[in-house]
């Protein structure tokens, strides 16, 4: 879900060719004007969404080199009044930037691992399996999403509920550190005993503070898992969900499992055995011992027949192969929710709504199981939301002629499923555009009034645009 944190505008205002000159004598890296072309990328291009569908068209678009980049460029906007977004690896980008500065910062990627302290220093432009092999080799992991493919900085500021969310929590729970650039070009680190307020909103926060431009990640001592998935096919798909709702009820705090309804598409790069197929899969994930995996995962095993089962030990660094989330750019649409509880009445709406006989347009339609750890907020509190959830509901569809059949679809949801609904979705399962009333829905109004005024306090401006 949404790295940047955009919100839609119409605005076409660009600086002067002068305003522009001279801020590029300031950065040591590229500097992109909406409508130049120089025979390499143009700005809307250095800033390409990972879904087709969004097409950012910025005014002025800096490509940092290093941290003394953005603040240039954060200066610059300020001195021309603009707003300042951010771009890493264009996951989560759900509507246009269609003004102001974006700073792009895949060149902040790095990580560096301590082993004596298990701590992660961590660039602003890194993705996840960088660090998950830097981190491997010392016998450690970080506590991921479920794509390793995704930036680091923009999933943890929402929180990051990840494949292992029951046994070590939520990502950002695992953060010690941030050194951000904030609206004035100041630089600051921040953490529990340095400037607290602004480390408790970035825990969680997702925008609106500055420019997050490292952060430095507590690493879990782990080398392997007991981990994967098993599918299976279309005529076991209720009784799978249904045996599984069932067995969350009493699952160990330290098994961390979600299902997928996949309606897969008759196309090569689907395996020959799925091709075609409306399929159930189920992920399974437990920190420890094949033995004790195997004997949690019978339940599961033992609902029907599976036609493939994945679930093995493996490396932590192969931990994105639980969900195998795919890795290319494509015309994605997302969107999401979070429940409660869940029972056999919302499991057959479920189904009519998104099952092997209905009419979804959607590729995807997972439930995420929550609790355990994930609800054990860290000392000294942090703003993500979403931990009272039990379960989290994710779609994802990538039709685009059927968007408009996705957007109702997501509606109606958020309506028919009322009874079941948690009073926090986390940021990161929210559909664009983020307006006031959709992050309303992010966390509780006691956490939603704390965020407000640290925004207020580091970014009395608004330079960077949260919510509407």
């Amino acid at each position: 879900m949404p790295e940047s944190t955009p919100t839609e505008t119409a605005t076409t205002t660009t600086p002067s060719p002068d305003a522009v000159a001279d801020l590029r004598t300031r950065v040591t890296g590229v500097v992109l004007v909406r409508g130049e072309a120089d025979g390499g990328p143009s700005a809307a291009e250095a800033v390409a969404a990972h879904s087709t569908l969004v097409v950012h068209d910025p005014a002025v678009v800096v490509v940092a080199d290093t941290e003394a980049d953005v603040v240039e460029a954060v200066r610059f906007a300020s001195a021309h009044d603009l707003p300042v977004r951010l771009h890493a690896t264009g996951h989560g980008a759900a509507w246009p930037v269609t003004d102001g500065v974006v700073v792009a910062t895949e060149g902040l990627a790095g990580v560096e691992v301590d082993p004596a302290t298990r701590v992660a220093r961590i660039g602003a432009g890194t993705r996840w399996q960088a660090v998950v092999d830097a981190a491997g080799e010392h016998g450690l992991a970080p506590v991921t999403g479920s794509s390793t493919h995704v930036g680091v900085v923009g999933y943890t500021l929402g929180g990051g509920f990840g494949p292992l969310v029951r046994s070590h929590g939520l990502t950002t729970d695992w953060v010690r550190g941030f050194r951000v650039v904030l609206a004035d070009g100041s630089v600051v680190d921040t953490d529990a005993g340095s400037e607290p307020d602004l480390f408790w909103a970035l825990r969680g926060g997702k925008g609106g503070l500055g420019v997050v431009t490292r952060l430095d990640l507590e690493l879990a001592p782990l080398a392997s898992l007991y981990a994967g998935s098993l599918t299976f096919d279309v005529e076991h798909v209720e009784d799978v969900f249904r045996g599984w709702a069932a067995w969350t009820a009493t699952a160990p705090d330290d098994v961390s499992t979600s299902v997928v309804l996949l309606a897969l598409p008759d196309l090569p790069f689907i395996p020959e055995p799925l091709r075609g197929k409306n399929v159930l899969t189920l992920r399974f994930a437990f920190p420890g011992d094949a033995a004790e995996g195997e004997r949690l995962a019978a339940p599961l095993r033992a609902l029907a027949p599976a036609l493939a089962d994945t679930i093995t030990t493996i490396p932590t660094t192969a931990v994105a192969s639980i969900h195998a989330d795919p890795e290319d750019a494509g015309p994605s649409w997302v969107s999401g929710a979070a429940l409660r509880t869940l029972d056999d009445a919302f499991v057959a709406r479920f189904l009519a709504e998104y099952g092997p006989s209905s009419s979804s347009p959607f590729l995807a339609a997972e439930v995420r199981h929550l609790g355990g750890a994930a609800t054990r907020d860290v000392e000294g509190g942090s703003a993500a939301g979403g931990r009272t959830a039990g379960y989290l509901l994710g779609l994802v569809g990538v039709n685009p002629p059927r968007v408009p059949d996705m957007v109702a679809s997501a509606a109606a949801l958020a309506q028919w499923s009322a009874p079941w609904a948690a009073t926090e979705t986390n940021v990161n399962f929210l559909p664009g555009p983020w307006t006031d009333e959709t992050l309303s829905r992010a966390w509780s109004p006691e956490t939603a009034a704390r965020l407000r005024s640290v925004r207020a306090a580091y970014d009395p401006a608004g330079r960077f645009p949260f919510g509407s």
